[in-house]
């Protein structure tokens, strides 16, 4: 019998050649964690379906933000809680909301964190959508000076990067024209240019309290068999002054990621979402699976499918492991 001269086997014989010619990296520079952020002081209540994770007063948050700094991950995003709800979504854009409040915090607390602020009214609505409601349908024109008006909120306060993540027509270029007009002319936008209606959010209602009081969010966030339309929402994002576009969620769509960069070689964010994280930690705690290999797995082929950041549940957790030699 004859073999050939080429083994490719011989590259994976130990831990440090595997790692000699690894293709694809993952630092906890790369990841950004997100927490929510509710009123109070000494606060942490957990949320059931995301194991670890808790929604935080302020104190709490600086706390987490410190730690996570220490770890090395790359950011936080932040997620608000308000104190009360109306139609408008009055607190996703006051000055001295929870986000705002929670921004000058962190800044003076970890200034060299950066800092992200989720800019969308879902979870300051008393019906739970994402934009101003016209009877029972979503008005996009009469929600993008409120969207604009809390991203320059958030600038003021401290954020390093604006995030709008409620995918009405036009918003990138309302907030970059608000953002330009406030003095604020380089604060980053990233944007949720490809979000799906996603069966994967569920996790994220609870911690948020965001669930829409009725329907759902189909008439406003992508189908999830398109695929050429996410180049299109893409496209219309860097025109109107995206900086960084972002597919959510991000396992279930690793094809768009790697479409979107290809096509575009603009800087791409992925939402490692909550649903994906907690199937994860579900089966972990059965015993079904190593939880600590399977989110390395999962992060690092949403890095290998074209993801330069990844927002994601399993910072704090993975973070420390990062640095190690991976068998």
């Amino acid at each position: 019998m004859t073999f050939p001269i080429t083994r490719l086997r011989r590259f994976r014989a130990t831990p440090a050649l595997r790692a000699l010619v690894r293709e694809t990296t993952l630092e906890p520079g790369d990841l950004v964690a997100p927490l929510f952020v509710c009123h109070g002081e000494k606060t942490r209540r957990p949320i059931a379906s995301m194991p670890g994770h808790a929604q935080l007063s302020v104190d709490e948050a600086v706390r987490e933000a410190r730690e996570l700094a220490e770890l090395g991950v790359g950011g936080v995003i932040l997620f608000g809680l308000p104190s009360k709800k109306d139609a408008l979504g009055s607190e996703a854009y006051a000055k001295d909301g929870i986000v705002p409040w929670a921004l000058r915090a962190m800044k003076a607390a970890v200034p060299d964190l950066i800092l992200w602020a989720d800019v969308c009214l879902c979870e300051y609505t008393d019906h739970g959508h994402c934009g101003v409601l016209h009877g029972e349908r979503v008005d996009n024109d009469r929600t993008l000076p409120l969207l604009a008006r809390a991203a320059v909120a958030y600038a003021q306060a401290g954020a390093d990067i604006v995030a709008p993540s409620d995918m009405m027509d036009g918003r990138v270029g309302a907030i970059r024209r608000a953002l330009d007009e406030a003095s604020l002319a380089d604060t980053p936008i990233v944007s949720y240019a490809a979000k799906y209606a996603s069966a994967f959010y569920g996790p994220f209602r609870e911690a948020a309290d965001s669930a829409p009081q009725f329907g759902d969010r189909r008439a406003y966030q992508m189908d999830p068999a398109n695929g050429e339309e996410a180049l299109r929402e893409v496209a219309l994002d860097l025109e109107e002054g995206a900086d960084m576009v972002m597919v959510k969620p991000a396992l279930p769509y690793l094809d768009v990621i790697r479409s979107v960069k290809d096509q575009f070689g603009v800087p791409v964010a992925a939402y490692n979402v909550s649903g994906e994280f907690a199937m994860l930690k579900a089966a972990a705690e059965r015993g079904w699976l190593d939880g600590e290999r399977a989110a390395l797995e999962a992060l690092t082929a949403i890095r290998r499918a074209g993801a330069d950041v990844i927002i994601t549940y399993h910072a704090k957790e993975i973070a420390p492991l990062l640095g190690r030699s991976r068998a």
